[in-house]
């Protein structure tokens, strides 16, 4: 019987203060399952998209170690393969927003376990033009914010704490014009956030309840945030936001497979919390299915 083959793909720099030993703990995890493993440490930008990519055909299993946007690699490597093999995530950064989304252990054993033991599930990718994403895709007031919160305030405070973050500096935010096109309906206006997700949490900021967010449904949840035009309005958007209520007090959400964004302005983008150089036109089309990972 052919030896099953792992490639893991490791982040040195993901989680840079937590030990080290749990994770050699999960690859003896995937060694007693019956896999060969090859370790690969990723040294600069792209270069786990680059070597998923080059070899990830010759694996039964792609692991990524790191936090979001190693997985968001990992990912992009993946959708240039003609019969991409199964994903797996080992959760080991400062914010892994899709582990949540997806109830990974931050226990790098506990994480692998799980995956040797569970069966693939199909998972939706998303495409930006041509960057992949996995959970998010997002510009405006709260796309850094959602990163950038003081950790102390995310402990003591949770979600409100990305509220506060994205908030405070509202005076000097500017919201920005965009022409939008989901599913056929056009969204044209002015927003100060938009989010394209496929999960329940985004940053903190985004809580949804998982029966609305379905992995492989062929659909993203779209929230945009429109310009508040009174302190009245203003003061809704949050209660809405502070409250989850995103289908009222004025926040545009809708179940969509397909988004074009066209804007005159420079708008940058964060994808999975990785950035995104602003561009005049784009194209965000939800591929159904197009990988399995094990969970």
């Amino acid at each position: 019987m052919t030896q099953k083959k792992l490639l893991l793909i490791v982040n040195p720099r993901a989680g840079r203060n937590k030990s080290r030993s749990p994770l050699f703990d999960a690859i003896s995890v995937f060694s007693e399952a019956g896999y060969l493993i090859s370790v690969h440490k990723t040294t600069a930008p792209r270069d786990a998209i680059e070597t998923v990519a080059r070899v990830g055909g010759q694996y039964d299993l792609i692991v990524a170690a790191g936090g979001d946007g190693t997985l968001n690699e990992a990912i992009a490597g993946l959708m240039q393969l003609e019969n991409p093999p199964l994903l797996g995530y080992l959760p080991q950064g400062s914010t892994n927003d899709f582990a949540s989304c997806l109830q990974l252990s931050n226990n790098p054993v506990t994480a692998a376990i799980s995956i040797v033991r569970s069966l693939p599930r199909a998972l939706d990718i998303g495409q930006w033009n041509e960057r992949s994403f996995v959970y998010v895709a997002s510009f405006g007031a709260f796309a850094k914010s959602s990163y950038s919160a003081p950790q102390s305030a995310k402990n003591a405070l949770g979600h409100l704490a990305y509220i506060l973050e994205g908030m405070k500096d509202l005076d000097s935010l500017r919201p920005y014009r965009l022409r939008i096109t989901a599913d056929g309906e056009q969204l044209d206006g002015e927003y100060l956030f938009g989010a394209v997700c496929n999960s329940t949490s985004i940053g903190g900021l985004m809580k949804l309840d998982p029966e609305r967010v379905v992995l492989d449904d062929g659909k993203f949840e779209l929230l945009l945030i429109p310009n508040p035009k009174t302190a009245a309005e203003l003061q809704s958007l949050v209660l809405a936001l502070l409250n989850q209520q995103y289908d009222s007090q004025g926040l545009v959400f809708r179940h969509v497979s397909s988004i074009h964004v066209e804007t005159d302005e420079q708008i940058p983008w964060s994808l999975d919390g990785e950035y995104a150089p602003a561009v005049p036109e784009i194209n965000i089309i939800n591929h159904q299915k197009a990988l399995r990972m094990l969970l």
